[in-house]
């Protein structure tokens, strides 16, 4: 059961499009939501600030629940 409770409370952010024409900050939104190239995959902690920052990049990426 606590491995449903950790699963929980993370949320897995795929980079769907590349950053190529993107501005700059949107940019380094990706970088530090930790995705480099396309198709990377990152499971991270559920928070305010991750939330944030998928929100900015919604069009780069893909949130995988």
């Amino acid at each position: 059961m606590a491995k449903n409770e950790a699963a929980s409370g993370t949320v897995k952010v795929r980079l769907v499009k590349g950053l190529r024409g993107s501005q700059a900050k949107h940019r380094l939104s990706v970088k530090a939501l930790g995705l480099n190239k396309l198709n990377d995959v990152r499971e991270l902690k559920d928070s305010p600030q991750v939330r944030g920052l998928i929100n900015k990049v919604h069009y780069l990426v893909r949130v995988e629940e």
